[in-house]
């Protein structure tokens, strides 16, 4: 490499984005998804020991699917290839398999491809290296956004590790911001930046676990962020809140309006106001509340105050907090909509929560004995003991049911369960006086 190459090549560094210069180049550098490179997990090893096979990386953006692929270039003996799949065609693939073949016949060494977006090459695209990864001609490593069960060819699945990748938690942001700012080899240290600690906290919170996207807010605060008396720049809640183009909104999430928020969503939901249940759950994502925590307090919702007056409710619930885990925002918002505005709207009852509080009092008040007719007949000699003798099959009966007594002597005749007047409630709660009739 001559002056001037290497001249372009150090010019070119120095003005690639933040993200891009704060990769890491080794192993022990990767911040996070320990779950997958922590240093007694099978991924770790196998990149130390360079004895990697085909993988796939599965997770959302910015959270380090190139990076590990780039880890691993630095690492490996075998040489590295990368391509992405949203502009490389077959005689892309052509020209690295062929170079492949030369490698490995000429120098005896394995080549890594690295495909970046695998999911947007089409079926006849990934059959094509199929064949290179079977015979061993390639190290295939994929990286996606979508779930490779449903966008990459079995085959190729049934070859690979897969490796699920999260997004970022809160403390991993945080050291990475950090090493932004401070850093003067890969970071912005030379500028003599500070970032305050509600500052890290806010871009911490509001990034939902995405590097790259706080990476950008604090590289803009830096660099348009005017210097202050003491000759630094500091970066504030409100430079951090302008980079990020988004306002602050009063929510501390260890303190009290945290609290007030949640409470106010939760008795929205349950007072049956669907405007406020929505307002307030818009209020708590953009402030950069977690998805899940929020997931989980619609489907205690659903089952607490909505009970059996619409069991669906609980279902829609769950049905979102698993899709919005999965989809990540932003499109996570429209789905918890739809689950806070079903379960707000929706009938009201809290009698599955009053009877499981009842049976718990009179377990805790009460010593009892299951009935012999009732207990396990299923063992040689039972029916010597008495247990099961007399007991009657209610599928046996009209309408499968027949009257015989289920709890214990000590508390027969209590009532933990009254059906309310709301809903299917109403329903049970006519079969259930049908039958307690006879």
């Amino acid at each position: 490499m001559d002056l001037f190459e290497y001249a372009r090549e150090k010019n070119m560094k120095d003005e690639a984005p933040l993200a891009s210069r704060l990769r890491p180049a080794a192993l022990d550098e990767v911040v996070g998804q320990k779950h997958i490179i922590g240093k007694d997990k099978l991924l770790y090893r196998a990149i130390k020991a360079d004895k990697l096979s085909s993988i796939i990386f599965y997770g959302p953006p910015g959270t380090g699917k190139t990076t590990l692929a780039k880890v691993i270039a630095n690492t490996t003996s075998a040489e590295f290839t990368q391509i992405n799949a949203t502009v490389a065609g077959k005689k892309d693939m052509e020209a690295v398999v062929q170079q492949a073949k030369e490698t490995l016949g000429m120098y005896q060494k394995k080549t890594i491809l690295f495909v970046d977006e695998i999911h947007r090459f089409n079926k006849g695209q990934q059959d094509y290296l199929l064949p290179f990864v079977e015979d061993g001609t390639i190290i295939l490593i994929g990286a996606t956004t979508e779930n490779p069960y449903f966008e990459v060819n079995g085959a190729l699945i049934s070859r690979s590790s897969i490796f699920e990748l999260h997004p970022l938690d809160k403390e991993d942001i945080k050291t990475v911001l950090r090493r932004a700012v401070y850093d003067t080899e890969k970071g912005m240290g030379s500028y003599g930046a500070v970032i305050d600690e509600d500052a890290l906290e806010f871009l911490a919170d509001l990034s939902g676990g995405d590097a790259r996207n706080a990476l950008n807010a604090v590289e803009l605060g830096v660099l348009t962020t005017d210097r202050s008396e003491d000759g630094k720049i500091h970066i504030t809640l409100e430079v951090a809140s302008q980079c990020i183009q988004k306002r602050v909104v009063r929510y501390d999430k260890t303190g009290d309006n945290h609290y007030d928020t949640i409470s106010a969503f939760i008795k929205s939901m349950r007072g049956s106001d669907p405007d406020a249940a929505v307002y307030y759950l818009a209020k708590m994502l953009y402030a950069g509340e977690d998805i899940k925590f929020i997931a989980r307090r619609i489907m205690i919702c659903a089952s607490e105050d909505v009970g059996n007056a619409d069991p669906m409710a609980l279902t829609v619930a769950v049905s979102a907090a698993q899709a919005a885990e999965r989809i990540g925002m932003p499109e996570a918002q429209i789905i918890l909509s739809q689950a806070v505005l079903y379960v707000a709207s929706a009938p009201k009852s809290n009698s599955a929560c009053n009877a499981v509080f009842r049976a718990m009092e009179s377990v805790k008040d009460h010593k009892t004995t299951v009935p012999a007719h009732l207990q396990d007949a299923h063992y040689k000699g039972s029916q010597k003991l008495g247990h099961g003798v007399g007991y009657k099959y209610a599928h046996d009966y009209p309408k499968h049911y027949v009257k015989q007594q289920y709890l214990p002597d000590e508390i027969c005749g209590m009532r933990f369960y009254e059906p309310g007047e709301n809903g299917y409630e109403k329903e049970i709660r006519a079969w259930m006086e049908y039958i307690r009739k006879d």
